[in-house]
C-alpha cells in the first residue's frame, strides 16, 4: 500500500513539474514576443512620425496617428502574447469588435465631426489666422482641432464650430489671396454731369495710396435706379489693408462730392393735399 502511494505521489510530482515546465515555456515565449512586439511597435512608430514630419504633415494630425498606430500595434502585440499562453483569442477579438462597433454607433455625432477634422488638417482650406466665413459665421480662426474649428469675431467673441458643419457647408476664405477687390456703389443725382463725377471719383481713388496699380481700378455706371445714378467701383487692394481702404475711401468720397457739389439723392416721395370742399 505504502508502495503504491508512494507511486502515486511520484507520478503527480511528475506531472505537475512537467505542466509547471510546460507553463513556464509558455510564459517565457509570451513574454519574449510582448517584449520584442513593444520594441518593434516603438520603432515602427517612430519611423512612421518621422516619415510625417518630413512630409510636412500637421502636428496634430502627427500626434493622433502616432497614437493610434501604437496602440492599434500594441493590442496586436498583447494578443499575440496572451495566445502563448494557450488562451483562445478568437473570442476576445470578437469582443472588442463588438465593442467598437457599438462605441462607433454611440458616437456618430463625434466620429463626423473627426473625420472632417482630418480632412481639414489635411487639405487644409484655412489655417489658424486667416478670416473666413463658415457655418453662417465670420471671424479669425484661433485653432483647428481634430472636432471643432475656434473662431475670433470682429467683436471679440470666441465661437466654436463642430468640424462637419464647417465641412458641409461652403467655406469662404477671405485671407487665402493676398488681394481683394472693393466692391462700391456711388449714387449721384440725374442732374449731375456724369463725366465730371467719374472725373472725381477717379481722382479720388488717384489720391488713395494703398490701392493697387494692377489690376486697375474699374468705375462704371451701374445702374438707372429709380432715385439715382449708381456708378460701381471697384478698386484692387491687399487683403490686410481692405477694412481700412473700404472705411476712408466712402468718407473721402462723401466729402469730395459735397466739396464739388455733386449730390447723393435718398429715396423721396410728394404728398399732394387735395382740400375738398364740405
Amino acid at each position: 500500500m505504502e508502495e503504491i502511494t508512494g507511486l502515486l505521489n511520484k507520478d503527480n510530482m511528475d506531472a505537475l513539474v512537467a505542466a509547471v515546465s510546460a507553463f513556464g515555456l509558455k510564459l517565457l515565449a509570451a513574454i519574449v514576443v510582448f517584449v520584442v512586439g513593444r520594441w518593434l511597435v516603438g520603432r515602427v512608430t517612430r519611423l512612421l512620425e518621422a516619415g510625417m514630419k518630413r512630409a510636412d504633415t500637421d502636428p496634430t494630425l502627427i500626434s493622433f496617428f502616432r497614437n493610434i498606430i501604437y496602440f492599434g500595434l500594441l493590442t496586436m502585440v498583447v494578443i499575440a502574447a496572451v495566445s502563448q499562453l494557450g488562451v483562445q483569442t478568437t473570442s476576445f477579438i470578437a469582443v472588442l469588435g463588438a465593442a467598437g462597433l457599438a462605441i462607433g454607433l454611440a458616437l456618430q455625432g463625434s466620429l463626423a465631426n473627426f473625420a472632417a477634422g482630418v480632412l481639414m488638417i489635411i487639405f487644409r482650406p484655412f489655417k489658424a489666422g486667416d478670416y473666413v466665413e463658415v457655418a453662417g459665421v465670420a471671424g479669425s480662426v484661433e485653432e483647428l482641432h481634430l472636432f471643432t474649428t475656434k473662431l475670433r469675431t470682429p467683436d471679440n467673441k470666441i465661437i466654436i464650430i463642430p468640424n462637419a458643419q464647417v465641412t458641409n457647408e461652403p467655406i469662404t476664405n477671405y485671407s487665402a489671396l493676398d488681394t481683394r477687390r472693393l466692391d462700391l456703389q456711388f449714387g449721384v443725382s440725374y442732374s449731375d454731369d456724369l463725366d465730371h463725377v467719374r472725373r472725381v471719383i477717379k481722382e479720388v481713388l488717384d489720391a488713395e495710396e494703398r490701392l493697387l496699380e494692377d489690376p486697375a481700378p474699374t468705375i462704371g455706371l451701374l445702374t438707372l435706379g429709380d432715385n439715382s445714378v449708381n456708378f460701381a467701383v471697384r478698386p484692387w487692394v491687399r487683403s490686410s489693408d481692405y477694412w481700412g481702404v473700404y472705411f476712408d475711401l466712402q468718407e473721402a468720397m462723401k466729402k469730395r462730392f459735397d466739396k464739388e457739389g455733386i449730390s447723393i439723392p435718398f429715396p423721396q416721395r410728394d404728398v399732394h393735399l387735395h382740400q375738398v370742399a364740405s
